[in-house]
């Protein structure tokens, strides 16, 4: 399946990607802190953050802030590849197996972390920067739910 952006779309989701992205780490961090404060479920899968209950105590952990980070790395590196599907689905693939088959990550975690994001967005650089993410994020869960289903879930 081709992914349909408008080279406006593109640009205007690079855009508004870099606006996060500058500070990944941070960011990337506390998109997660927000993720396991309001779903706590979330965290059963993180073994070395179950210990952590405090927002505060998860920011400052090396762990946390390292997966943050990455996250936010393996979304840009989409970001680069809206006008390639191939390359695209080069990074997501191999991510998207990997937590279906080797870490069982229920799908519907994909959802509530990139809805964070969005919401990271419209509070820090208002909602046309939000907006003009959301198709992008659409696009990485319709294709991790794919991959699921081919992964058998």
């Amino acid at each position: 399946s081709t992914m349909s952006f408008s080279e406006a779309e593109v640009q205007s989701a690079r855009g508004a990607w870099e606006k996060i992205y500058v500070d990944a780490e941070d960011n990337g961090t506390a998109v997660l802190v927000r993720m396991f404060t309001e779903h706590p479920d979330t965290k059963s899968y993180f073994t070395h953050f179950t210990g952590m209950d405090s927002a505060e105590e998860m920011k400052q952990s090396d762990q946390v802030r390292g997966h943050g980070k990455k996250v936010f790395t393996a979304i840009n590196d989409m970001v680069q590849h809206l006008d390639n599907t191939e390359a695209f689905l080069g990074i997501l693939n191999p991510l998207g197996k990997k937590h279906a088959t080797q870490l069982k990550i229920d799908p519907k975690n994909f959802k509530i972390i990139c809805d964070i994001i969005l919401q990271l967005m419209e509070e820090k650089f208002g909602g046309d920067c939000k907006a003009s993410f959301e198709k992008v994020t659409n696009e990485i869960c319709t294709h991790l739910n794919n991959i699921y289903k081919e992964a058998g879930w």
